[in-house]
């Protein structure tokens, strides 16, 4: 029997309200299976530019988001372990973690925004998505009806 793609996921998440949306949309897929899941924020560094925020602000975020994301999943049998990671391209050290976790694949919402934007800034899920030896896997937005 193959194996499954949610064996070992790795979430990235970018913000609470993107971990509660992305655990919503993965929990009908591992809330009953046997699996791991990995919830990651890439606290990027700025490569000799000042930063934006000072790293303790940076990391009380992420531990917001993985509080989000713990609770999403509280009433399930599924109970997310969380990383933080640091990385001046934020595709190539999720991807790079997913490596070092073996994750199956890796999981995500795609987040809202202007296309031209994202174009100009760098979309993180293209990255992920054209750069990945691993599955990547799309989730759409969960249905709140």
């Amino acid at each position: 029997m193959p194996e499954s793609l949610f064996r070992h996921a790795l979430v990235p998440v970018a913000s609470p309200e993107d971990a509660e949306s992305t655990m919503r949309a993965l929990r009908p897929y591992v809330e009953s299976a046997e699996g791991d899941v990995t919830v990651i924020n890439v606290i990027e560094k700025a490569g000799g530019a000042p930063d934006k925020a000072s790293v303790e602000q940076r990391e009380d975020y992420a531990h917001k988001m993985f509080s989000v994301a713990r609770d999403e999943m509280a009433d399930t049998d599924c109970t997310p372990t969380t990383e933080i990671r640091y990385g001046t391209d934020v595709a190539e050290t999720i991807i790079e973690t997913a490596h070092e976790i073996n994750a199956s694949a890796i999981v995500f919402t795609p987040r809202g925004g202007n296309r031209w934007i994202r174009l100009l800034t760098g979309d993180v899920g293209l990255s992920l998505v054209s750069e990945s030896d691993l599955p990547v896997i799309t989730l759409p937005e969960p249905n709140d009806d």
